[in-house]
Formats: C-alpha cells, structure tokens, sequence
C-alpha cells in the first residue's frame, strides 16, 4: 500500500510537447509510472514518446481510462491546465509549475475541492510511492521501497532526507514534496492524515520551513490524532525577519512564522526534530531499533 499513487495509477502530462514536459515524461516512464497520454491544445493526435497526445484532458481521460495528471504548462496557463484536469474527473493532479499568480492559484484551490480531487503542489517536485510510480521530477535513484513516509515543503531537502534513509537501508513508503506557495493544493495534516490510516508506513518525517503556520497546525494533529511516530526539521533557523528565503511561503512577518516557534511546537507535541538532516534520518533509525 502506500498513499496517493501506486501501480495502478494512470497517468497524463499536461505540457508533454514541451521541453520539460517530454525529459520528464521520459524520466517518469523509464521508472515505471504509466504514463498513458499527453494533452497539448493545439496538437491532438501527434506522438510524443509513442504515447497519443489529446487536445483535452476529457478527451485523453475518455480513451485511456487516466485517472492522475503531472502538469508542466507555463505559469500563466497552469491553473486552467489544473482546473481542466478537475472538471474532467482527474483524481491525483499533480502540478510542477512554479510562479502561478495568487489569485489564479485560489480559483484552482477551490476548483479542485469542490471536484473531490487531491492536487499536490504547485511549485513542487511531486510524488513517488517508490517501486510503484513517479509523478514529478525527483531524483529517483535515491529512494527505495520501505515504510516510512515523507511529507516535505523543501524539494532539495526532502532528496537530501530521502538519500540519507536510504543510505542508512531505511525505505520510503510515500514521499510527498506540497510545494512551497502560500496556496496550496494539500497540506501537512492531509497528508499526515492519509500516512495514519496508511498500513505500509509506520513513521513519518515531517519537513517544514520558515513562514505561515502550517507546521504548528501539522503540530498540533499529530498531538491529538497520530499514534505513528513523526521525526521533524525545520529549514531556516537563521532566517531574518521580512525577507523571502527561496519560497513564496517562506517569510517570517510580525514575528509569526519562525523555526524557533516550529520547532517548540512540534516538540511539544512529542516529536523529534533533526538539527540537520543526516540527524533526522539517525533519529529514524532510532525508532526502528527500539
């Protein structure tokens, strides 16, 4: 088992006639995700990768059966790309596309939900259910099969964490990168939620940030709802105040926000947080010799 996708999951690209929609598609196939068609307006019934590329995501989702989509459309167009693939029945959409407009991304927000659909990001690395399918652009060498899932604001970081589990012969179940925008498809306690009722994983690694209060909320549901043991990080301890650090979350204002704050609450909730990522994936390898 393991969350979101898995074997069976369908898979479309939104964008695959592009240059990073064809390296990533490529990269998702010689992994094993099925990916089943390509949607590009315009260019409907052309090949990319030999797989049929469809004007509509209605019309790849009717001839192929596809029920998830990795979306690599250009900024402006991404929340259409998004709100198509929800009206069209997409279950997982997963979006890759970095820089999309506040205001866009709160039409798709509510797009999504009111479709019942689950959308990972935007501006995010995606998912892996590793053995089983890839949608995004991780680096999929460094993750193996295993039971501890990985939920994460930082795309480098959750590879950095990733590899260091491995290294240590620790697998992963699911890993979840949610991207670092203010808005949000699916947050820290979605995912923490579907990790609990998860039977694959058996402890968590929560990976958080400067900016907002997403952690203390995640924090705060663990403490009341997760009887699975979760090992935290916070990046950005020596972040200055008022300045955006990488990510359009990530920005501490009126003194709400910080690592410290973060940090505090998860501990008070029970969990251990790594100085450092090698130390995150050691206290993980702590739980599993008890």
């Amino acid at each position: 088992m393991a969350i979101i996708v898995n074997e069976n999951t369908r898979a479309i690209v939104q964008g695959i006639t592009g240059y990073q929609g064809k390296f990533h598609a490529e990269r998702m196939m010689k992994y094993g995700t099925k990916i089943v068609a390509g949607v590009t307006p315009g260019k409907g019934g052309s090949e990319v990768l030999g797989v049929k590329v469809y004007d509509s995501v209605r019309e790849a989702v009717e001839n192929t059966g596809a029920n998830a989509s990795v979306i690599f459309v250009p900024a402006a167009f991404a929340a259409d790309a998004v709100m198509e693939a929800a009206d069209s029945g997409i279950e997982v959409i997963v979006c890759i596309t970095e820089g999309i407009p506040v205001h866009d991304e709160l039409k798709m927000y509510w797009r999504v939900k009111e479709a019942g659909s689950v959308l990972i990001g935007p501006n995010c690395p995606g998912i892996i259910s590793p053995g089983k399918s890839h949608l995004g652009i991780m680096p999929t060498q460094i993750f193996k099969p295993g039971s501890v899932g990985i939920v994460s604001r930082s795309g480098t970081l959750t590879y950095q964490i990733a590899y260091n589990l491995s290294k240590l012969g620790i697998g992963q179940s699911t890993v979840v990168g949610i991207g670092g925008d203010r808005i949000i498809g699916t947050d820290f306690v979605e995912i923490l939620s579907m990790f609990e009722e998860d039977a694959e994983t058996e402890a968590v690694v929560l990976v958080g940030e400067i900016g907002g209060r997403d952690e203390e909320v995640a924090a705060e549901f663990i403490r009341e709802e997760m009887s699975k043991p979760v090992v935290g990080y916070i990046a950005g301890l020596t972040a200055p105040p008022g300045k955006r650090m990488g990510h359009a979350g990530a920005i501490i204002e009126g003194g709400v926000g910080t690592a410290e704050s973060k940090i505090r609450a998860l501990e008070k909730a029970g969990v251990e947080v790594g100085k450092t990522p090698m130390e995150v994936a050691e206290l993980v390898a702590k739980l599993f010799r008890k």
